[in-house]
């Protein structure tokens, strides 16, 4: 539960219709490996103990009565464990007879909550044995053992350890309502849902399930799990697969596929992130008129299972990566288009280096030439050599810019900058912050100035990770009139590049392949043998790396402890505790101290979910200070 996970479960043993013995035993079980797992959430099927398919066996005295004494039983096993229980039985109160949930912890039933849709259609009967826990409930209490618990549609069961976690329940068809229960119970505080559930298995109904499962999640920010019935069910009229998943936000976290052989499935719900997720949505409001039942669970390290992908920005799946990266493409090229018809200029103007960022600014400007219809020759792409350019940087932005067929022109800008070194007196071998900036300077003057000439605009290279590091020259190659890349972090600029690729002939793609080979560098000290000596990830760390923090700094909340677990999870045999807290303690450093860059960019479109715009999703003062989260960062350790 540290860092606001929760581990959790869904699980789908054996039944047998109405051997109560046998399911009593077989949730038993289930509870039992849960509490050894550490798992603080359990969830077991609709009508668990009984089996969902009793038909009128519902209706007898004996059936229920045992129901009851199961329940009671099961409730007493769960004293000293910490492990909260969700499961299905059916409870009488006041003359009808409700498809219940019981919520059980720690030797007490906390709370009952009742089925409130009933499909009465195809192979459903539940409207004929069952009555709706919509209509009135009388008192909102039922009596088991002479105790009073609470029961009815407004329950709300939150932990006193963890405010993150309330836990609301609604039972199976309650999903596929018009007006979900879940709907009501996230906007009164619930982050996550239970769903004990006997689905049977239809040829789609697994695909309809996932769906529901992770549109509904994503609606409304929270964690979902659904046990479903499964072997053990009567098949007289249908069969239950035992299709259970656990999802949260959209994302389908673990899953048990129809007809499979595991019990249970568990992973950890993130509910730091959905709590951070909706403190950010100004659509998400929250209502009252909810008892709440408060309960304690130990606050204990939290185990990670679930997958933590070291590139947030990445799709790990191939189709989903390649879909991702033709549409950030389109997005910037659309852009720079409508910024083009804008102004109507007849160039546009960009400083290429053959380094990843100016050859996607290329790429994109490229593409929006093409889809206006006008010839790429209205595209300028300048090569400005100086101190620190390689031959290999050098020819290869001749190359490619000969290889689209744009103008192209080289401006050595060497004496320029000596020129200038003498005008303020700076001894050239002295190669400080003056010796790098000065030269990014003359770039962007030569830059605006050649786009004056035309009547253009200068399109800015720099990317979301060089944004949040500051790793720009401020009012260098920080400015330009238009920023394509200004939303794109750099471990997704490698890819956009590589898929871009497939879409040329072999002379171009071979050029392309060795620019994503180049070190990346901003090649403002002088080359050593011919080669690049300033590489720009031994000076401020690995993009990877930079590019986790900033994702869960900006998009999850997290704080340096937080990151620095996940990160250490993610990057496991592949940067060390002490690599990653070094350069997690730099981006803190930089992230703040740079500001002051961000405050006052380019125009530039949003592409993904992390932005560092001043005029859209990133408000900070430039002077705002870090000495919170450079205080946690000190703190940490390695271990």
């Amino acid at each position: 539960m540290k860092h606001g996970f929760l581990k959790v479960a869904a699980a789908s043993p054996a039944v047998r219709v109405a051997d109560l013995a046998f399911n009593k035993e077989s949730a038993l079980r289930c509870i039992e490996r849960a509490e050894a797992e550490g798992i603080a959430l359990l969830v077991l099927p609709e009508l668990h103990l009984t089996a969902s398919t009793c038909g009128d066996l519902f209706y007898n005295d004996t059936l229920l009565v045992a129901a009851e004494s199961a329940l009671l039983h099961l409730c007493d096993e769960t004293a000293g464990k910490n492990c909260l229980v969700v499961l299905g039985v059916p409870l009488r109160k006041d003359g009808k007879l409700y498809n219940c949930a019981a919520v059980l912890h720690d030797g007490a039933i906390l709370g009952i909550v009742p089925k409130s849709v009933l499909p009465n259609h195809g192979e459903f009967h539940e409207a004929r044995q069952f009555t709706s826990g919509a209509e009135n409930c009388g008192d909102g209490q039922i009596t088991l053992r002479e105790k009073t618990v609470p029961f009815g549609l407004d329950l709300l069961f939150c932990c006193e350890e963890l405010p993150a976690f309330v836990l609301g329940v609604e039972i199976g068809a309650d999903l596929w309502a018009p007006e979900t229960r879940s709907t009501k119970l996230c906007l009164a505080g619930a982050t996550v849902i239970a769903n004990p559930s006997a689905s049977a298995e239809l040829v789609g109904s697994a695909d309809y399930r996932r769906m529901l499962l992770r549109t509904t999640s994503a609606r409304l920010l929270c964690g979902y799990v659904y046990a479903n019935a499964g072997h053990g069910e009567s098949t007289q009229d249908a069969v239950f697969s035992g299709h259970s998943m656990i999802c949260e936000n959209g994302d389908m976290l673990t899953e048990k596929p129809p007809f499979a052989d595991s019990d249970i499935i568990s992973t950890e719900l993130d509910l730091q992130r959905l709590s951070f997720e909706r403190r950010c949505n100004s659509l998400f409001r929250t209502c009252g008129g909810f008892r709440k039942i408060t309960f304690h669970l130990p606050l204990r390290e939290t185990k990670l299972t679930r997958p933590i992908s070291p590139l947030p920005f990445v799709p790990a799946d191939e189709a989903a990566l390649r879909e991702r990266t033709e549409t950030i493409l389109r997005m910037q090229s659309d852009g720079l288009m409508k910024r083009i018809a804008h102004i109507g200029c007849p160039k546009i103007v960009v400083g290429i280096s053959g380094g990843l960022d100016s050859t996607l600014a290329l790429l994109v400007m490229v593409h929006a030439m093409d889809q206006l219809r006008r010839p790429r020759t209205d595209i300028l792409a300048i090569s400005m050599p100086c101190f620190g350019t390689t031959n290999r940087t050098k020819s290869n932005a001749e190359k490619l810019c000969a290889q689209l067929g744009v103008s192209f022109k080289t401006v050595d800008i060497s004496k320029a900058v000596l020129q200038h070194f003498a005008d303020i007196g700076h001894d050239p071998a002295v190669t400080d912050l003056t010796f790098e900036n000065s030269q990014a300077r003359e770039r962007t003057q030569v830059l605006m100035d050649a786009a004056n000439q035309c009547g253009g605009i200068v399109v800015g290279t720099g990317d979301l990770s060089e944004l949040a590091l500051g790793w720009a020259t401020y009012n260098g190659d920080h400015m330009s009139m238009y920023g394509v890349n200004a939303s794109v972090p750099k471990t997704l600029i490698r890819y956009i590049i590589a898929q871009e690729m497939c879409n040329h002939g072999e002379k171009t793609a071979n050029i392309l392949r060795d620019i994503l080979e180049t070190p990346i560098s901003p090649e403002l000290l002088p080359a050593e043998n011919g080669q690049i000596a300033q590489k720009t990830e031994d000076l401020v760390g690995p993009y990877a790396l930079h590019d986790f923090f900033l994702y869960h700094l900006l998009r999850t909340g997290a704080g340096p402890e937080r990151i620095f677990r996940l990160a250490k999870y993610a990057f496991a045999g592949t940067y060390d505790a002490n690599t990653i807290l070094h350069w997690l303690k730099t981006f803190l450093r930089r992230f703040f101290a740079q500001q002051f860059k961000r405050s006052c960019l380019p125009d530039g479109a949003k592409i993904g979910t992390v932005s560092l715009s001043p005029r859209g999703d990133w408000h900070m003062p430039s002077d705002a200070c870090g000495v919170l989260w450079q205080q946690e960062a000190d703190a940490l350790t390695e271990n």
